[in-house]
């Protein structure tokens, strides 16, 4: 990555600039990153032990765990930090790599919920060749492929950040670095950027989305015509429940975020939705799925019984 810029580190200005909040912030999300961590392992770890979830579902839940605790430690500890010093900089070389993870693992994300949403749909629409369809070798090559191009979209978006020129102010009004603060210190033409960002972002999270409720809306149709038992419906609704609460939890504020002009919103509403998806969501998931998932509560309680 060349570096064309004579600001050789950035001032994350972070969340507020309350001093007397920020003690208090520090704990609050603190306790959110060790809930996050702790809930997120937990489940990582029964669904690699417990023999009985080595299934396409459990394994992309694991994916999908995994990448909330690499998501949030990709800000949290920095806001940790800054939340206690008075020295709030980040290198240039530590925000753009900031950045590239953050979208890396953010894009991937995204891909992973269509994935877990067709998932759903195989199992419920087309049971009978579910194992075939989802197999272990279908199952690893969407995973694979899916990390993959989110790693490459992250880079595209980390080469062409690092190329611009950044010669006035380097407080970025954010608490991490990201694509759209950073276009808006930047000191060249930033069209090509912002035009990746709005199609090339724009098209992974609508597009992932979209394939998501096209999943769903299959489920719904197949089960209103084709099961005629109510106790079956229910059965069948209960297991995307989890799924679709941390689909919308997950997309709608990435939709507002990176949809919208990179102009069009307020830094304060912007920061507000950022935690939403970086810092809450990740810790939600691990609840949303144990207490709805009894499969999950299973090998919860007999992973427990093993340790006693």
């Amino acid at each position: 990555m060349l570096n064309q810029t004579s600001v050789t580190e950035f001032l994350l200005l972070g969340v507020t600039d309350i001093r007397v909040l920020q003690p208090v912030l520090f704990v609050v999300f603190l306790e959110i990153y060790i809930v996050n961590v702790a809930g997120n392992g937990v489940i990582l770890m029964v669904v690699i032990s417990d023999s009985r979830l080595h299934s396409p579902m459990y394994f992309f839940l694991g994916n999908l765990s995994c990448l909330d605790i690499c998501y949030s430690t990709v800000t949290l500890p920095k806001m940790l930090e800054n939340f206690l010093s008075t020295h709030k900089t980040i290198s240039f070389l530590g925000c753009i790599s900031q950045l590239h993870f953050f979208h890396f693992l953010g894009s991937t994300e995204t891909m992973l919920l269509a994935v877990m949403g067709f998932d759903r749909f195989v199992a419920i629409c087309k049971p009978l060749r579910y194992t075939l369809i989802m197999n272990h070798q279908v199952c690893i090559q969407m995973a694979v492929t899916i990390w993959i191009t989110g790693f490459f979209h992250a880079l595209l978006h980390s080469v062409m950040t690092s190329r611009l020129n950044f010669c006035g102010s380097n407080h970025i009004h954010h608490f991490f670095c990201d694509i759209k603060p950073l276009l808006e210190l930047a000191c060249g033409n930033t069209d090509l950027n912002e035009w990746l960002l709005h199609s090339v972002t724009g098209t992974i999270a609508m597009g992932s989305f979209s394939l998501t409720l096209l999943s769903y809306f299959y489920i719904i149709i197949y089960l209103f015509f084709k099961t005629h038992s109510c106790s079956m419906l229910h059965k069948a609704l209960s297991t995307c429940a989890s799924h679709f609460m941390v689909v919308v939890l997950f997309y709608a504020p990435v939709i507002f975020t990176y949809i919208p002009p990179a102009t069009g919103s307020s830094m304060d509403q912007e920061r507000i939705i950022a935690i939403m998806y970086s810092v809450v969501t990740p810790v939600l998931n691990p609840l949303i799925y144990t207490l709805r998932n009894k499969e999950v509560e299973g090998a919860l309680r007999r992973a427990i019984r093993r340790r006693l």
